[in-house]
């Protein structure tokens, strides 16, 4: 890799950002910053002046110092105090826009690493991981609310009704409520909170990921306010939805 493209590759990491953050502050593509990292192309000058520009560096820095071949460098650093609160809660966000990246590669490390992070103090130990959710299928969760959920090994530790970000190959990232079936084991019955959506199946086989959901995280001016008819109106088709599913799991 040229020193220059080293050097654009380690100033992204020491800030944490994706490549497509990156991208964005640096006006290209993303997939320019991909060239640049994997040494397909060299920095063009006029990027490297912006980079320079953002990091208070020099044009001689970028192009002939290895800015990372130093003992003391922020990243080292970085990357060892996130080794140390990995027991402290260290939670991975998981951006709207970073959801098919994530589909691709969860298993990861590097991936995962790139991601963004931040703690809550008080969640108790565990693996744990920050999802946004866009739509109303969850209502009164709104649509851009961030569900901080628990892993768990797999189905078998499912418990019915609770609420689980679902990591699966055909639906993608789903924020739902999970059903067992009472007859079939692999499957496993989808349900939103929201009364207007119908409840869906998924094969267990296909789920990547399970997440139960702990904290969700929602700006205040987003938060729905319910008359009591629309209450009484869910509480009725939840009801129905209940019965319905009884129905079909014995």
């Amino acid at each position: 890799m040229s020193i220059a493209g080293q050097n654009l590759k380690y100033l992204r990491k020491l800030r944490g950002w994706t490549q497509e953050e990156f991208a964005t502050k640096l006006g290209i593509k993303r997939s320019l910053i991909g060239a640049y990292e994997e040494e397909r192309a060299d920095p063009r000058l006029d990027v490297l002046e912006v980079l320079a520009d953002i990091f208070k560096l020099s044009l001689d820095e970028l192009l002939l110092k290895d800015l990372s071949n130093n003992a003391d460098n922020y990243l080292a650093k970085r990357r060892q105090q996130k080794m140390i609160s990995a027991d402290r809660n260290l939670i991975h966000f998981v951006p709207v826009k970073a959801a098919a990246g994530y589909l691709a590669s969860y298993a990861d490390s590097e991936f995962i690493d790139e991601l963004n992070t931040f703690t809550l103090p008080m969640l108790a130990g565990g693996n744990y991981r920050a999802f946004e959710i866009i739509g109303d299928s969850m209502l009164p969760t709104p649509s851009g609310s961030i569900i901080v959920g628990e892993k768990i090994e797999g189905p078998t530790d499912i418990k019915n009704s609770q609420a689980y970000i679902v990591v699966s190959r055909n639906e993608g990232i789903v924020y739902k409520r999970i059903e067992k079936n009472g007859r079939s084991k692999n499957k496993l019955t989808l349900v939103s909170d929201n009364p207007q959506y119908q409840p869906y199946q998924v094969n267990a086989e296909d789920v990547m990921e399970l997440w139960q959901a702990q904290m969700v995280i929602s700006k205040i001016s987003q938060q729905q306010r319910w008359d009591v008819n629309s209450l009484a109106s869910m509480v009725n088709n939840l009801q129905s939805q209940v019965s319905t599913l009884k129905k079909k799991m014995n």
